[in-house]
């Protein structure tokens, strides 16, 4: 079997362009479904979530590190504390779970 990495590089164009031109052109007016305006406003923040969680855990050397620190950083969001706030905890929270595991 062969690899054709040009095969590869079309294909991956005209999927990649088919998904920024085909909204633009089939979608000519303001989108009335509650429904649907409701999921295309959280497109965005879903996206980045399922990209970044999976990396939050994995970038430590102990996985629990980072599970502890999400859920420190998720607490401390959903009380009001700023971003710097957060990271500084969060990152306390690693330190202190590597060096005791």
């Amino acid at each position: 079997m062969t690899h054709d990495i040009y095969m590869y590089i079309a294909v991956m164009s005209a999927v990649t362009l088919a998904i920024r031109i085909l909204p633009l052109t089939l979608i000519r007016r303001q989108v009335k479904s509650q429904f649907l305006r409701s999921f295309l406003y959280y497109v965005p923040y879903v996206t980045l979530a399922v990209m970044t969680f999976p990396a939050i855990i994995e970038a430590t050397h102990v996985p629990a590190a980072g599970a502890v620190a999400l859920f420190f950083g998720i607490a401390l969001a959903w009380f009001g504390a700023s971003l710097f706030q957060v990271a500084v905890t969060c990152c306390v929270a690693v330190f202190i779970v590597e060096c005791l595991m």
